[in-house]
């Protein structure tokens, strides 16, 4: 395996969905294998089994682990039984225990160091529940898994345009109690560090959505901003986070302001993706920032209804992958660049030279 180019991990998902059409699609061009070496968890019977559904001519490479993995194709990893059996648009308990397999295995090949990133191909929330995953969603999956004790931020992007969430998969009626003004200075810090440190933005410029209709009216529609969100933006401010709002997300979105910022910080799920999902329903990323690992996914689901039928668009997917790699390289330049920092430069002021001393140490930190 050519271990110049970024090595990325994909989960197949749920294997009744179009998690495999959009992963054929999306490594149908010869393009993308000079920046990645590409690696399936899941199974190659599926993958045949999808490939000929929509009569993909993408090639694909079946190996043992990912130390085979070849360069210049896409390669399969077997982490499913043999008898997983594909009933394409059915929801099916046994679809999930095939994506939490695959799920499992890029897991353990990314603590050994095997992969750099990992992007996940859609799942089914109720299908894969059981004893061994009883979360809602990948995002608490890998902040459970590989965060290391760090806390996860889930991110949707496309280009310029990023949106954070506060809360995200909770019922709206728990969403006023969950709220903290710790909660949003938490999520704040995590989403001012990634703006920095994953999409290289010196200085962002982070704007905080409302919870109440028109940003509360001064208490008479809810005392969340007030007693909240304005407490929490002027300690994050105090920090040096240049964070701004609270805004009421109709005028904010519907006026072109978010236009202004690198990044908005939503209260709740809905308040978050149903403006971007507006603006980037085929082609924008999910992404999971605040962990040590860097995952990403295509913004959307299993897709039922299109499954099959060669209809399924790739963008989102292929966007995922991309966005994956960027952020991989980022940090690496990030690292890089804070290895080996200058030395504190020191004025010795016992005479009037004000002479550079480069050999001093200054015992005042």
């Amino acid at each position: 395996m050519n271990t110049n180019k970024i090595r990325i991990g994909i989960t197949e998902g749920d294997i009744n969905g179009i998690g495999y059409e959009v992963i054929l699609k999306a490594f149908g061009t010869s393009e993308i294998f000079d920046l990645c070496v590409p690696i399936i968890y899941g199974s190659p019977k599926v993958a045949t089994y999808h490939s000929k559904a929509i009569n993909s001519t993408t090639n694909f490479s079946i190996v043992r682990s990912a130390l085979e993995a070849k360069d210049g194709c896409l390669n399969v990893i077997n982490c499913n039984s043999n008898e997983v059996v594909v009933a394409l648009g059915t929801p099916d308990p046994l679809a999930g225990v095939a994506a939490f397999e695959a799920l499992e295995c890029a897991v353990e090949d990314y603590k050994q160091g095997l992969i750099d990133v990992i992007v996940t191909a859609p799942i089914n929330k109720h299908s894969i529940q059981s004893d061994q995953f009883s979360f809602v969603g990948h995002t608490e999956y890998f902040e459970n898994r590989l965060g290391n004790g760090a806390k996860a931020l889930m991110i949707l992007l496309k280009d310029d345009f990023r949106i954070a969430l506060v809360t995200t998969h909770i019922p709206i009626s728990r969403i006023s109690s969950v709220l903290t003004k710790e909660l949003i200075e938490e999520k704040l810090t995590i989403f001012n560090t990634s703006l920095k440190q994953d999409f290289s933005i010196d200085a962002p410029r982070i704007a905080v959505l409302s919870l109440n209709p028109h940003a509360g009216e001064d208490g008479l529609i809810g005392k969340e901003e007030q007693d909240i969100i304005i407490p929490a933006l002027v300690e994050m401010k105090d920090k040096g986070v240049l964070c701004y709002g609270p805004y009421p997300v109709d005028g904010f979105m519907g006026s072109g302001q978010f236009k202004h910022f690198d990044g908005i910080l939503a209260m709740y799920h809905d308040q978050g993706l149903g403006p971007f999902k507006l603006m980037a329903m085929d082609e924008g990323v999910n992404y999971t920032a605040g962990l040590p690992v860097v995952r990403t996914s295509p913004d959307h689901g299993t897709a039922y209804d299109i499954v099959g039928k060669g209809v399924a668009s790739e963008v989102s997917f292929r966007n995922a992958v991309y966005t994956a790699i960027d952020v991989f390289r980022n940090r690496v330049l990030e690292k890089e660049a804070h290895t080996n920092p200058l030395r504190k430069q020191y004025f010795d002021k016992r005479d009037d030279s004000d002479k550079l001393k480069l050999d001093s140490v200054d015992n005042e930190d």
